[in-house]
């Protein structure tokens, strides 16, 4: 359902309903709302295509949006950006988070790691969230190798947990650390 309302959908949709149209108009013999739809039509239906063919959708959202409301905006501003940025459309690019994963190096060009969900949650009163990625062509133990970082990353005094649920996805916990 998700896909029928992304950007490029809706840019294709009514650039197709401009260019039939003006088709219409042309074919009936009325000029003036022949050549305005024709023009305006078809080009918005190419930009159209040309974004589904370079569109990547919004990773899963576990639990709903105003759930965790009022905890994410006590929580770290950073994670809050994080959950915005992977839960709306992207253009252009192979995967969410890309460049983060580029400079963790847990990247591989021809097979990289794919974001499919993310959940808020709460661990002892504080805000973390959940990313679960397919591995892709970057193995588990390079993720357990940037454990470390990955939880610095991120923001400022997160550190990072790494479940597998299987062997083809990683979940990636990121938890305010805990004051001893």
């Amino acid at each position: 359902m998700k896909d029928l309302f992304s950007p490029g959908s809706l840019i294709t949709v009514s650039g197709a309903v401009l260019t039939v149209i003006g088709a219409i108009a042309y074919l009936t013999g009325a000029a003036n709302l022949s050549v305005p739809t024709l023009f305006y039509g078809f080009p918005i239906f190419l930009a159209g295509l040309a974004l589904k063919t370079s569109e990547l959708p919004p990773a899963e959202r576990v639990i709903p949006a105003n759930e965790f409301k009022d905890l994410r905006e006590r929580g770290a501003p950073e994670l809050g950006n994080l959950v915005k940025d992977v839960t709306r459309w992207r253009y252009g690019h192979k995967a969410h988070l890309d460049s983060s994963l580029k400079v963790l190096n847990l990247w591989d060009e021809d097979n990289p790691p794919q974001l499919l969900e993310i959940e808020e949650l709460e661990r002892n009163g504080k805000y973390g969230v959940r990313l679960r990625f397919e591995l892709g062509g970057v193995s588990l133990e390079r993720w357990e190798e940037k454990k470390e970082r990955l939880g610095r990353f991120f923001a400022k005094d997160l550190q990072a947990e790494l479940l597998s649920p299987n062997k083809q996805k990683v979940d990636l916990v990121l938890i305010p650390k805990q004051i001893q």
